[in-house]
């Protein structure tokens, strides 16, 4: 089951990176824990951002709530 999860996190991933990339930014899966908690890594521009936390709560957490129900939480690492 988790690697199905991981898979459809990393679909979701992929639809959010041109936004992300425009800006000089990208994101990485670092894990999914066995609470259904979602870590990833913003990187490039994104990880020295003053709006990478609106970025990771508004953007990437919603739309990977959104895709996958079963994610309890998303952090960034």
């Amino acid at each position: 089951m988790s690697e199905e999860i991981i898979d459809k996190i990393e679909l979701a991933l992929n639809s959010m990176r041109p936004f992300l990339q425009a800006d000089g930014g990208d994101v990485e899966l670092v894990e999914l824990t066995d609470e259904m908690e979602v870590r990833l890594k913003l990187t490039g521009n994104c990880s020295s951002c003053e709006m990478s936390h609106m970025t990771m709560k508004a953007g990437i957490e919603n739309g990977l709530k959104s895709a996958i129900p079963q994610i309890s939480r998303v952090v960034a690492i």
